[in-house]
């Protein structure tokens, strides 16, 4: 389970309200010390997410043998070959998997605790089309995987953020992005967006968990004095 700082959780809820036509949510603020997608933290790797991570993984190889992926992700054998059976990792070679299987995979793995396997399904397939022809990819994974991590890393910094400023940071982030294909840009920026709120969601999950393992093993506490 992960260890988890969530510094405001919504009170429990999501509290609402109408102020000049728009809905304002209470900020939240959290930190996940493991990188996204993954069983490594952070400390472990010097700070290093994303792109550099994944190029550090295939620094001596251009492929991975499976018990590797487990080792990184915590994900089953099983799991993995249920992925490549509804396509959404390709055939491997030599039994390796690529950097860009790897990102696929750790994008699923952010967003499998709180989506539905059809939604990831129709997510993926938003996102870059037929998934074994890549001529209609909008984005890489590797580098669709490294604005996920950059936006996270730069949430992490914020002492709360509310679901405009994630959408903010999504836009700044992916400025310097050039469409191939005319709309790209807006699928990418509302893929993004929902894989950060699914991701954010799931550590809220995690939190809710080890939450009620501690009161159900008598360890609770509730540290903050009103």
């Amino acid at each position: 389970m992960q260890s988890i700082l969530i510094s405001c959780f919504i009170c429990a809820y999501r509290r609402y309200k109408l102020k000049k036509g728009k809905i304002s949510i209470m900020n939240i603020n959290m930190k996940d010390k493991y990188i996204p997608g993954t069983r490594v933290s952070k400390d472990e790797m010097h700070g290093i997410t994303g792109k550099e991570f994944l190029d550090k993984i295939f620094f001596m190889s251009d492929g991975i043998m499976l018990n590797r992926i487990r080792d990184i992700a915590g994900i089953d054998g099983s799991t993995i070959q249920n992925w490549v059976k509804r396509g959404w990792l390709g055939s491997t070679v030599n039994k390796r998997y690529s950097e860009v299987q790897l990102a696929r995979i750790l994008i699923i793995n952010m967003l499998r605790t709180t989506m539905k396997l059809e939604k990831i399904d129709f997510l993926l397939h938003y996102i870059n089309g037929n998934l074994d022809n890549r001529a209609d990819d909008i984005i890489s994974e590797p580098i669709l995987y490294e604005y996920i991590c950059k936006i996270t890393d730069r949430i992490d910094g914020s002492e709360s953020v509310t679901p405009d400023q994630i959408r903010e940071i999504i836009f700044r982030e992916t400025s310097g992005y050039e469409e191939q294909i005319s709309g790209a840009a807006d699928r990418l920026r509302n893929a993004l967006e929902v894989i950060l709120l699914s991701y954010f969601a799931s550590i809220v999950s995690s939190y809710s968990e080890e939450k009620f393992s501690a009161i159900k093993s008598g360890k609770a506490i509730f540290p903050v004095q009103i």
